[in-house]
């Protein structure tokens, strides 16, 4: 069997990840250990919560290195999606530098007037990455995000709230996804599925 880790950052609704994957009969350990996040198979990297307090938690932890250093597929969702690229324009006083796991910059959502946060179900268009084998196009996932990172090279798939950002983002064996697969229903079921098979 697979040993799959999420990440004990502080700042994540861990036991929602948790029990998404046990539902699909994974076996989970949820650590802030070196030792047992390196020997893990599939990392998940879940975040809530400001960008400064996950960089500082993750600090305090001695994990950037860690996490910097993977070489096993890795999963960010939401806040932890957007901590894996350089840096977020979150804070007043400057940008946060996050993990630097891949190019980018988070941004406040350019929503066109609509209500911040973006919270509710969004209709997804994809790639054919092997994140969402199986999953349709326009199928539906579940947001909750004021700041997203903006429609670049790295996009996996998009979403259009007002404007359009990046639903997911990937590069190597990092990948991202802005949603919550874990509160989406059968397609959040799948792309978790895909994610452990990878």
């Amino acid at each position: 069997m697979q040993n799959i880790v999420i990440v004990n950052t502080g700042c994540a609704n861990i036991s929602s990840v948790r029990f998404a994957l046990e539902r699909l009969g994974v076996r989970v350990t949820v650590s802030a250990e070196h030792d047992v996040i390196q020997r893990a198979d599939k990392v998940f990297l879940p975040g809530v919560g400001t960008a400064s307090a996950a960089m500082r938690s993750i600090g305090e932890k001695n994990l950037t290195a860690t996490l910097q250093q993977l070489q096993q597929p890795v999963l960010g969702i939401c806040l932890g999606m957007q901590l894996m690229v350089a840096s977020s324009e979150e804070s007043r006083t400057g940008d946060i530098p996050c993990l630097s796991l891949m190019p980018g910059q988070v941004k406040k959502l350019n929503a066109n007037g609509k209500r911040l946060p973006h919270m509710g179900w969004n209709t997804v268009t994809h790639t054919n990455s092997p994140l969402f084998k199986g999953i349709d196009q326009h199928s539906y996932f579940y947001f909750v995000h004021s700041f997203a990172v903006p429609d670049y090279p790295q996009t996996l798939a998009r979403c259009d709230y007002g404007s359009t950002f990046s639903a997911a983002i990937g590069k190597d064996n990092f990948m991202g996804v802005q949603f919550h697969p874990e509160r989406s229903g059968d397609a959040g079921a799948q792309l978790l599925t895909n994610f452990v098979n990878l």
